[in-house]
């Protein structure tokens, strides 16, 4: 089809570089949680870069850029029971202040549930 407007996601060439910048984001998620859970312990680099990355992919799917290679509600789900799993059983190691634990956990729990709500909605209107 080539190209089909002047926006930067309108052609062929946009849409395969947002389809490998998806496929990098979930990939990297979906291989720390299959990994070694201290690697997604709150003070290491999957444990910030995981929630980091399902920002971005919640911001693409918001923007509507985001359909193709974005994982089933259902995983995100498991996906957040893994994490804030590890999370909970190291975050006090770090000793943070009840109310940073509180906040940060909430921030947690949004990033997840956001990202499923918008997989899980444009599933429903996919039907």
């Amino acid at each position: 089809m080539g190209t089909w407007g002047s926006g930067n996601f309108e052609s062929d060439t946009a849409l395969d570089h947002l389809s490998s910048v998806v496929d990098g984001l979930v990939t990297e998620i979906a291989e720390a949680l299959d990994g070694d859970p201290v690697e997604i312990e709150p003070d290491e680099y999957w444990g910030v870069a995981v929630p980091c990355n399902l920002e971005l992919l919640h911001t693409l799917a918001v923007a509507g850029y985001a359909s193709e290679g974005m994982p089933e509600a259902g995983v995100v789900e498991d996906w957040k029971r893994t994490f804030l799993a590890v999370w909970e059983r190291t975050v006090d190691g770090l000793e943070p202040s009840p109310e940073f634990k509180e906040e940060r956990r909430t921030v947690l729990n949004r990033t997840f549930d956001q990202l499923a709500d918008v997989i899980a909605r444009r599933a429903t209107d996919d039907r």
